[in-house]
């Protein structure tokens, strides 16, 4: 998963691979046609996604066909669904507290409690 989310935090990949995606299929050549980087530069950035599992490439006469391979970004998917769960789980407690707290003292949200000065 390290992979991928550093793969993925390079702009120009995150496009080489929307591009590819919006494809099914590509090569190099078709994909640095669309973007303002090199064909070198965009076959560097396909060899760093496909050590990361989201593409793969498949020799066809003298190109390199490119496609996604969905199921390592699935993976990551999943893992920061679960992260963002264990947030929310975590800020919903503090927003409980937060409430239980505010009923104990009588204060309103907009009122400062006892030894509180406004805006802080």
């Amino acid at each position: 998963m390290t992979e991928v989310l550093s793969a993925l935090a390079d702009p120009t990949r995150r496009r080489i691979l929307d591009a590819l995606a919006a494809h099914g299929e590509a090569t190099a050549t078709v994909l640095a046609a669309e973007l303002p980087v090199s064909r070198q530069a965009i076959v560097k950035h396909l060899a760093v996604l496909d050590r990361a599992g989201l593409v793969t490439g498949r020799r066809e006469g003298r190109e390199a066909r490119y496609v996604v391979r969905p199921a390592g970004l699935g993976a990551t998917a999943r893992w920061m669904d679960r992260v963002a769960a264990d947030w929310d789980s975590r800020l919903a407690a503090v927003k409980r507290l937060a409430e239980a707290t505010q009923n104990s003292t009588g204060g309103s949200p907009d009122e400062p409690g006892p030894g509180q000065v406004r805006g802080i």
